[in-house]
């Protein structure tokens, strides 16, 4: 696999989790203007992730899913956290605690992967604000 392929994945797998997670706790969520917030979100993940999809396909590759453990431990970590507490607080601090991870993993690929080619490294870096934008999204529901 080489760097463009491997980076595309790397963002494909961010964003698709991104959207596996914001699409649980969409339906989790009780607060009508966070549960607005967090759909605002997720279709800007799942805008980077069909962009992602799309770089991949255009370099005849195939998008590498998530891990199935990755997914039902991230499923069973949600349903636990939210299960005696759905209140926007607890769950934008939640949101923030992951985005805050993400751009930690975010700035350490867009370093590795900074030979990638130029429309890749501005998917990257996308996905970087969207998760910054998260952060501060989140912090006036805390």
């Amino acid at each position: 696999m080489d760097a463009n392929e491997e980076y595309l994945n790397y963002i494909y797998q961010n964003a698709k989790m991104g959207t596996d997670t914001l699409g649980q706790l969409i339906n989790i969520a009780e607060d009508k203007e966070f549960t607005s917030t967090l759909n605002s979100q997720f279709r800007e993940y799942e805008s980077i992730e069909k962009k992602a999809e799309e770089y991949l396909k255009q370099r005849n590759k195939e998008e590498k899913d998530i891990s199935l453990f990755q997914k039902v431990s991230a499923d069973v970590m949600i349903n636990v956290k939210t299960l005696t507490d759905k209140s926007a607080s607890h769950i934008a601090g939640m949101l923030m605690q992951g985005s805050t991870m993400g751009v930690i993993d975010i700035i350490k690929n867009n370093r590795k992967y900074n030979g990638a080619d130029s429309e890749i490294k501005e998917l990257g870096q996308r996905l970087l604000t969207l998760e910054e934008n998260n952060i501060n999204e989140c912090k006036r529901y805390i």
